[in-house]
């Protein structure tokens, strides 16, 4: 090695070689290799634990980044084909152990390790990556409730994306053919390890992707799942390939990775969380079992409320039964009344009948051929003195049957309702009020016929101030023509009669008024009067 330059000589405008030193100068690249050659062979391959800083990744595919604590700061590279093998997403802040070979680069003068592996320092380090990107996820909005949908309550087709391998399968296929057996579509993938996200996230799209009515049946639940494992086994559903695929399937997710108390970002993103994958495939369908004794008792509870109104109305319908009266009871009252009317009745016209009976002998008493015969003459004697000769009377009788022959009134047509009224008479049972309704009849029309013979008298317009003339024979005389042909007149008043005589014929002499018959000795009271 040359020896150092000697300080106290004078700067020479060329440079020249000291005494003695026989060494040519190095040029900037040989000794860069040579430093390079010198650090690769001291140090060799290293680990380095340090917080990643200035995280990028090139187009090309190689990974940059510079690894700091806290008083140095070393460059960092990873080749593309090592990133490609990257478990996690590299991130500024991350703890991580990078191992690798130290070397320089004499570009820019620089000395940096060319990472072979990567991982984080401890689960500490993991658990804040997973922190860091959940926190993210989130405020992007793939874990909001309102996404969150319903499961169907009895999918036809599920699809299940998990290792066909594992325990996981046959724990879903056989817990699904004790509840209700479906039709179960397996899309085989790595749950572990490099390539797991990839995969997981590209069957879960498959089965979104899926049409339906095509060869394969789309699904309509699927089942993310995975048994147990360490954080580092379930780390490729912590992915944000394998979150963003379930944040976007147009079908229900179901996750079921790990156990109970392990939770991955996968879980957030699903619609429903399983604690196990055999609580996902009971989640999955309702129980065939659960179901009929659904059915069962809904079809009791439905035969029991149609029958339970019929079986109150009876109830109802016998407890009024019970407090209504016998038929007997009600009808007692009614039918002694009933007797004791009949008997009443039958006393009743019994009584009458012997009055009739009576009544009809005393009057037939009263009509023998002698006493008629001499009321007769009575009456006849009485018109005379009244004025009241056959034909004053016959005439308005004529008058009368020839009105009543004129109206259709024939004594055949009168004759025969009478004959027909006796006979209903005949056949009806007479009561007292049978009996006495047409007696009162026949009296009411007996006073009205009385009326009217007063008013039709022949005399009673003499009473107002009319006069009726007779001729010398003493019968009316009615038309003026009848009254120019006699020679003499009388007209009667109410008072008396008064003898006239025709204008320019002579004044007839008054002619005494007749004397009053002498009363028989025996004569009865007058009839009219």
């Amino acid at each position: 090695m040359a020896p150092p330059p000697n300080l106290d000589d004078t700067p020479a405008l060329v440079a020249k070689s000291a005494g003695g030193d026989n060494a040519q100068p190095l040029t900037i690249t040989e000794i860069s290799q040579a430093l390079k050659r010198t650090v690769e062979d001291r140090f060799g391959y290293v680990r380095l634990r340090g917080e990643l800083s200035g995280v990028k990744r090139a187009a090309s595919g190689h990974f940059y980044c510079a690894l700091k604590d806290e008083g140095a700061v070393l460059d960092g590279v990873m080749w593309k084909g090592n990133a490609a093998r990257l478990n996690f997403r590299a991130e500024d802040g991350l703890e991580v152990i990078a191992t690798g070979k130290l070397t320089t680069f004499p570009g820019r003068s620089k000395y940096q390790i060319v990472i072979d592996r990567l991982e984080l320092a401890g689960e500490g380090a993991l658990l804040a990556l997973l922190e860091k990107t959940r926190a993210r996820l989130a405020a992007e909005g793939l874990f909001a409730p309102e996404r969150k949908r319903r499961l169907p309550f009895l999918p036809q087709v599920i699809g299940v994306v998990t290792s066909p391998t594992g325990a996981v399968i046959r724990d879903i296929l056989h817990r699904l053919a004790d509840g209700f057996p479906s039709h179960v579509l397996v899309w085989p993938v790595l749950v572990q390890g490099q390539g797991a996200a990839e995969q997981v996230a590209a069957a879960v799209r498959g089965f979104s992707a899926l049409a339906p009515g095509g060869a394969v049946p789309r699904p309509d639940l699927v089942i993310v799942a995975r048994g147990g494992g360490s954080i580092e086994d379930l780390w490729a559903f912590n992915e944000e390939p394998v979150v963003r695929a379930i944040a976007e399937c147009t079908i229900p997710v179901i996750s079921a990775v790990g156990h109970e108390t392990d939770t991955t970002l996968a879980d957030f993103a699903a619609d429903r969380r399983a604690p196990t994958p055999t609580a996902a495939a009971e989640m999955a369908v309702p129980v065939r079992a659960d179901l009929a004794f659904t059915l069962s008792d809904l079809g009791a509870r439905q035969r029991r409320a149609v029958y339970r109104p019929l079986e109150l109305g009876r109830e109802r319908l016998a407890a009024r039964a019970r407090l209504l009266p016998r038929p007997e009871a009600l009808l007692a009252a009614q039918t002694q009344r009933l007797d004791d009317l009949a008997e009443r009745l039958r006393r009743g016209l019994t009584a009458r009948a012997g009055l009739g009976r009576e009544a009809l002998a005393g009057a037939a008493a009263r009509l023998s051929p002698a006493l008629l015969a001499r009321q007769h003459s009575e009456a006849q004697m009485r018109l005379e003195r009244a004025g009241l000769t056959p034909r004053l009377i016959e005439r308005p009788l004529a008058n009368a049957g020839e009105r009543l022959a004129r109206a259709g009134l024939t004594p055949k047509l009168i004759e025969r309702p009478v004959a027909l009224a006796s006979e209903r008479l005949s056949r009806v049972r007479l009561t007292p009020a049978l009996v006495e309704r047409p007696i009162a009849h026949a009296q009411q029309r007996l006073d009205a016929l009385a009326r009217l013979a007063q008013q039709l008298h022949p005399k009673k317009p003499l009473e107002r101030g009319f006069a009726l003339m007779l001729d010398h024979e003493g019968q009316p005389v009615t038309t003026r023509a009848a009254a120019a042909k006699l020679a003499r007149l009388t007209a009667e008043f109410s008072d008396g009669r008064l003898d006239l005589a025709p204008a320019g014929a002579a004044a007839p002499l008054a002619r005494p008024a007749p004397k009053a018959a002498k009363p028989a000795a025996s004569a009865q009271d007058d009839l009219f009067s």
